[in-house]
């Protein structure tokens, strides 16, 4: 690695605060098309090759108004609330109905009413993934995985963004036969209500909204004390639209290809999610553009996709444009998400002075997973896990997941605060200190596959055995 051709983290961030700066990025939104040709014209001015747009058709969606009015004893009360994304809208006057709570034992009580439904996020061991991976694997001694000279994730909480429903939280009061959806975001840091889930764009049945912890335990007790009257209001505009996928190359040793990708949406302004990894791959094509051809290890593609918020259409359409070029693709890194972990302490959310634990998906090839632990200890990447691809499912959790189900070897870098998807994720929860060796290590993982030939990693990953 040449290093004084690493860009510092003054310029990594400075492209943050660009992109922050914009506003809300979602897609199709003003913000994500001011990215796309941010990008495109950091790709130009990079002296990148074939820079280009691909269009991606993805749905838009926008709230216009969400309201929860509940009556109770003669009195009438308005709840704060957020749309929950792509649920169906109401007519102007909105949803009259009760307000029934659900329980499991008896789902049918909310038939024809609106489901007042606890939402709670997963809290879990830190090292969680460990555990799982060591289940996929099947391995006896995992503790190559961690690096975590600190100790600092032994014995840690860790607050996903997710609840055990992951992205169908309306899917059991639908079925139930709730006419409306209110989710109570209980025991979520910062007792907040804007929560951008589901985000596979998919449009719901019935119309949804999202409460804080506070208001949903306000709403229980009016509930036990007897019988709630609610009216919702969900007006939306949603329709088809096209962003775009935005695309760079730079020649190198040999035209076997390395991906380097992100996206470009976000839920919000979304400093973390994701003008971070934007920032991250800006970062590599500003290294890679000052080697020389003959230094590069192979063509280097770099791509900033669309709809990530979407159900990931932006990675999905490339690889379905680009199907007959995936069989020489060396590999895949995906970067996302510089996080600062956040924690709740003296009566608010601070910074606990640590990154948000780093989850380094890395396929099952030896020489790959070996680069990437060479290159987090390199960069002294504490709180780093290097998971196997499928360890919470078919694919990484992460907007480059879908390369592995086409069969594409990657190693993908992600956290994942319980922040992700709120407003709060402001340029103060990026992790600065992150930003250089995040990108130092991902030029290490890169020039590792010198010599390696796509047809051969998929020869290896064809008669790849258990560790």
């Amino acid at each position: 690695m040449q290093e004084a051709l690493v860009p510092d983290e003054s310029t990594i961030f400075g492209w943050i605060e660009s992109v922050f700066a914009r506003g809300v990025r979602r897609p199709g939104y003003a913000a994500d098309r001011w990215t796309e040709n941010f990008c495109l014209e950091r790709f130009r001015q990079l002296g990148l090759e074939r820079v280009r747009l691909e269009p991606v058709r993805l749905p838009y969606w926008e709230p216009l108004e969400s309201a929860l009015i509940v009556r109770a004893d003669g009195r009438e009360s308005r709840i704060a609330c957020f749309s929950v994304p792509h649920s169906a809208a109401t007519g102007g006057e909105g949803l009259d109905a009760p307000l029934v709570q659900w329980s499991d034992e008896t789902p049918g009580a909310v038939k024809g009413a609106l489901a007042l439904v606890d939402i709670p996020l997963i809290h879990a061991p830190a090292d969680f993934p460990l555990m799982l991976a060591a289940a996929v694997t099947g391995e006896a001694d995992g503790n190559w995985r961690r690096y975590d000279p600190g100790g600092t994730l032994a014995g840690a909480l860790q607050v996903l963004p997710f609840s055990n429903h992951i992205q169908t939280v309306m899917e059991s009061s639908i079925a139930a036969g709730a006419i409306g959806f209110v989710g109570v975001l209980s025991e979520y840091p910062g007792d907040s209500n804007q929560y951008y889930v589901p985000y596979d764009g998919l449009a719901r049945a019935i119309p949804g909204v999202w409460v804080s912890g506070i208001d949903g335990a306000r709403l229980r007790q009016l509930c036990d004390a007897g019988r709630v009257q609610g009216r919702l209001v969900n007006r939306a505009n949603r329709h088809e639209t096209t962003s775009y996928n935005v695309v760079g190359e730079l020649p190198g040793a040999d035209d076997d290809s390395v991906i380097v990708g992100s996206h470009h949406d976000g839920p919000w302004a979304s400093a973390v999610e994701d003008a971070s990894g934007v920032a991250m791959v800006l970062a590599q094509a500003a290294y890679w553009s000052r080697i020389a051809r003959a230094d590069r290890p192979h063509r280097l593609v770099f791509l900033l996709n669309a709809g990530h918020m979407v159900g990931g259409a932006g990675v999905r359409a490339f690889i379905d444009a680009h199907k007959t070029e995936l069989a020489r693709v060396v590999l895949e890194v995906h970067l996302e998400h510089a996080a600062s972990e956040i924690v709740e302490r003296d009566g608010g959310l601070k910074p606990s002075g640590h990154p948000e634990p780093r989850w380094w998906f890395t396929s099952r090839l030896a020489p790959v997973e070996a680069s990437v632990r060479e290159a987090i200890a390199a960069e002294h990447l504490d709180r780093s896990m290097i998971l196997p691809p499928e360890v919470f499912g078919p694919a990484p959790s992460t907007d480059g997941g879908p390369f592995h189900l086409a069969g594409v070897p990657l190693v993908n870098f992600l956290t994942a605060p319980f922040y992700l998807f709120d407003a709060m994720d402001t340029l103060d929860k990026i992790h600065r200190p992150s930003l250089v060796p995040v990108t130092r290590a991902a030029i290490r993982i890169i020039a590792s596959t010198r010599g390696m030939s796509a047809a051969a990693m998929r020869e290896s990953a064809a008669r790849r055995s258990p560790r």
